[in-house]
C-alpha cells in the first residue's frame, strides 16, 4: 500500500470494477485498490480522518465519512470525481447503503443516524439515539436497524419507516460493543471489548442466546452464510472463527494476523476476507486476502 501512516479504518467495495476502498484515517486519505491486479491505483487526499466508506452502485457514488470535520464527501464514477459534501456536524463514522431503497445511512455526533437520499444526495432525516452509534446493520427483509450504542450500554432498535428508536436492549455487564452483524437465522451478533466477548441475541426481542469468549480489541464481525460461520477481526492480532451450533455459535478457529489489524471486509461474492494491516517499523501497510477454509 506504500507509505501510509497511522490507523486504517473501514473498507468498502465496488464489485463491478473489483475495487476496494480503504479509509486510511491516520493518513487523511482513502486508498483505491484494484483487487484483480492486487495493486494500489490512487489515493483520495485532503480528507479529515476518514472513518467510514460506502459505495452506492445505482448512482456510482462513493461516500466517505470524516471524523474530524463531520462531513461526508461524495465522489462519482470511474475517475472518482468530487461532487460535493454533506455537513453532519461532528464525528461522521460508519456508513451503510440500502441500494434497493436508495438510502445511505451515516452514524455521527453525540447520537444520530443521518438518512441521505441517494439520488438527490440530500440528507432527508435524522434518527436520534442516546449516544454516538458504532456499527449498525440494516435488516434485509424488514424495516429495522440494529445499532450498537456503547456509551449508552445498549443495542438500539430503530424503525426506519418512522425514523425513530422503538426499543433498547441493555448490555448490562458487557461493554464497548463496537462490531455488529446479522445472520440469516434472525440473530444479532455484537462483539464487546470489555470483556472481549461475542454476544448472540434474538433479533425478534433481544433475548441473549449466548456469550462467547473472543479475541480482544475487535472492530469488525461478518457472517459467512455459505459456511454458517462468523469472523471477528481483532487488533490483538487474530481473526476468530465461529461456527453455528444450534441457536448460537462456538469458536472453531483462532487465526494469527498482525497486531493492530482490526478492520476487515468479508465479501461473499468473491469468497474472501480482506484485512487491513497498518504499517509497522519493518513493513508497509497492506491488505491481506484471506481465503476461508472449506
Amino acid at each position: 500500500m506504500g507509505h501510509v501512516r497511522g490507523r486504517i479504518d473501514h473498507l468498502a467495495i465496488d464489485l463491478k470494477r473489483q475495487r476496494l476502498y480503504v479509509a486510511e484515517l491516520g493518513n487523511d486519505t482513502v486508498a483505491l485498490v484494484d483487487l484483480q491486479d492486487r495493486s494500489l491505483v490512487r489515493r483520495l487526499t485532503g480528507l479529515r480522518e476518514p472513518q467510514g466508506v460506502g459505495y452506492e452502485p445505482s448512482t456510482d457514488t462513493l461516500y466517505v465519512a470524516n471524523a474530524a470535520d463531520g462531513s461526508v464527501r461524495l465522489y462519482q464514477g470511474a475517475d472518482l470525481t468530487p461532487i460535493g459534501q454533506i455537513a453532519l456536524g461532528e464525528d461522521a463514522d460508519n456508513i451503510r447503503v440500502d441500494a434497493a431503497a436508495g438510502r445511505v445511512f451515516v452514524g455521527y455526533g453525540n447520537g444520530a443516524l443521518a438518512v441521505i437520499d441517494a439520488r438527490s444526495r440530500i440528507r432527508i432525516a435524522d434518527i436520534p439515539l442516546k449516544a454516538h452509534p458504532e456499527s449498525f446493520q440494516l435488516e434485509r427483509a424488514g424495516q429495522h436497524i440494529f445499532v450498537n450504542v456503547p456509551d449508552a450500554q445498549e443495542i438500539a432498535l430503530v424503525d426506519r419507516s418512522t425514523n425513530r428508536q422503538i426499543a433498547r436492549w441493555p448490555t448490562r455487564d458487557l461493554g464497548a460493543n463496537f462490531p455488529m452483524a446479522l445472520d440469516e437465522n434472525g440473530r444479532v451478533l455484537a462483539v464487546f471489548r470489555h470483556p472481549a466477548r461475542l454476544g448472540v441475541f434474538s433479533a425478534a426481542n433481544g433475548t441473549a442466546l449466548g456469550v462467547l469468549e473472543t479475541c480482544s480489541d475487535a472492530d469488525d464481525v461478518f457472517v459467512d452464510s455459505k459456511r454458517h460461520r462468523a469472523y471477528v477481526s481483532c487488533g490483538e492480532g487474530y481473526v476468530d472463527v465461529f461456527a453455528e451450533r444450534g441457536d448460537g455459535y462456538a469458536r472453531m478457529g483462532h487465526v494469527a494476523t498482525v497486531s493492530g489489524a482490526r478492520t476487515a471486509l468479508f465479501v461473499p461474492e468473491i469468497d474472501r476476507l480482506l484485512l487491513a494491516v497498518r504499517a509497522t517499523l519493518t513493513a508497509p501497510a497492506s491488505i491481506w486476502v484471506l481465503k476461508p477454509a472449506s
